[in-house]
């Protein structure tokens, strides 16, 4: 059966979305309080919480792998609103205008995917779910370093292209997994 990596990745997106909707309304945007560098290490402790439960076969609290990587894909797009509300003072925003900025994040990080798809004929399909974990890690390294050079870099990306490349790691991940709503 031939796969739609655009079809498999918008069920993915669907599912993260929904939950992140439902949150906002539970919680609203108290995420707006986070600095990038706390976002940052949220996203850390996820993955570093999936690359354990891998080595270790063994979860003691309820949140499997699954739940870690929907939670990465949103901490993702919460960095990136963040990034583009840098100069927005308000901690609460409206449901609707926070569904916005997450379809925004979400359509310029699908466009990126795409495109490195195309160049690397979907490579991440033959690679283990492991390997897209240990690239997620690498990239919240850079990440925390070009953080702690006050976001300067001299011949690389900044943290928005590393956030797209962790959240699209993590969506290759979710289908893997087959989640799909």
């Amino acid at each position: 059966m031939a796969k739609n990596t655009s079809l498999e990745y918008d069920a993915v997106i669907g599912v993260c979305r929904e939950l992140f909707i439902k949150k906002t309304k539970d919680y609203g945007t108290a995420w707006r309080i986070l600095r990038i560098s706390s976002i940052t290490d949220q996203i850390f402790i996820k993955a570093q919480r999936i690359r354990t439960l891998e080595e270790k076969k063994i979860s003691k609290v309820e949140d499997d792998i699954t739940s870690e990587y929907i939670g990465i894909v949103n901490y993702c797009i919460i960095a990136m609103m963040q990034l583009d509300l840098a100069e927005d003072a308000r901690t609460e925003l409206p449901a609707e205008e926070v569904a916005s900025y997450f379809d925004k994040a979400v359509h310029e990080t699908k466009e990126l995917m795409s495109a490195k798809n195309h160049d690397y004929g979907e490579a991440w399909r033959d690679m283990r779910i492991s390997s897209l974990t240990d690239l997620i890690l690498m990239k919240l390294l850079r990440v925390k370093q070009i953080e702690n050079n006050s976001g300067q870099t001299l011949a690389s990306e900044g943290v928005r292209a590393n956030y797209q490349d962790m959240m699209n790691y993590s969506v290759f991940a979710l289908i893997k997994l087959k989640v799909d709503g």
